[in-house]
């Protein structure tokens, strides 16, 4: 039976482009997204990083994201697919068109991430912080007839990031950078991981264009006995290096609108096309 982990995107594929960083909020202030996620795939990457072709499974996620500061150096952050539909689409015959094997989708909620970002240098050239997440396993972990469609993991899991970032000023726009690490603990015989990415952008009006570099690397230290396919978004044992570029639109200072793709370069033990996704912010 195929067990899953919370592999590609979880806080990366509805994090908004630009809270997050090394920076908190300040106090009072907040910033929320809806988000929508999805990818549909008839490809996979094996353990060996090769590509393989599967049945053509999707996932969709609708979330809700937030920000809001507590003070100067303390934000709280939460994460949160309110409607998670997993499915596997019919597989039909070549020949003659019929339906060899039927598909089947489940819907639920996703996990859960909630964390507390603390401010350890701020208001200074570099600004660098580190952050508790902590992964509530709050989605179904076993849907379908054979258990293989699933909208969360079924472990709880503690992640902790250290971000560096930095703004410069050029001509009349202010472009930043950030890096980060995160070393993320899992329970429940999965495999710890090593998290690590860049991401870069600039403002130019009402518009504002980022990318990110984002990588996830398993220690291989969890339970041999799951059998990871890698035909879905999760995963034990999942790798991916990906990059993803962000397109975002501000209606006022308040609200707008952003869209992201996803293209993995390279990755082991799960889908190998890209993944989308459309959200809406509000900064109050």
């Amino acid at each position: 039976m195929k067990r899953m982990i919370f592999g590609l995107l979880f806080i990366l594929i509805s994090a908004p482009a630009f809270p997050g960083g090394g920076w908190t909020k300040e106090k009072g202030t907040g910033f929320y997204k809806i988000g929508q996620w999805w990818i549909i795939s008839d490809e996979h990457f094996t353990s060996s990083g090769e590509i393989d072709p599967n049945g053509t499974r999707g996932t969709f996620l609708t979330s809700i994201y937030g920000e809001y500061g507590f003070s100067d150096r303390i934000t709280g952050i939460v994460y949160f697919p309110f409607f998670a539909r997993s499915l596997v689409y019919d597989q039909i015959s070549d020949t003659n068109g019929s339906v060899i094997i039927p598909g089947e989708a489940i819907n639920s909620v996703g996990d859960l991430d909630i964390s507390i970002k603390y401010g350890l240098i701020q208001n200074k050239p570099f600004v660098v912080s580190a952050t508790l997440t902590l992964g509530i396993p709050t989605g179904n972990d076993r849907g379908g007839s054979d258990g293989s469609l699933q909208t969360g993991d079924g472990e709880f899991n503690q992640m902790l990031t250290l971000d560096v970032s930095r703004s410069i000023k050029w001509g009349e726009t202010y472009p930043y950078f950030s890096i980060y690490s995160a070393f993320n603990n899992r329970t429940n015989g999965f495999s710890d991981e090593f998290r690590y990415g860049f991401e870069a952008g600039i403002t130019k009006g009402k518009f504002t264009f980022l990318t990110r570099l984002q990588g996830i690397s398993s220690f291989k230290n969890g339970d041999t006995s799951f059998n990871s396919s890698g035909t879905s978004i999760f995963g034990n044992n999942a790798e991916y290096f990906l990059i993803s570029p962000e397109l975002a639109y501000s209606f006022s200072n308040k609200m707008g609108v952003s869209a992201t793709f996803f293209h993995p370069i390279s990755g082991k033990l799960i889908f190998s096309k890209p993944a989308y996704s459309f959200g809406v912010f509000f900064n109050l």
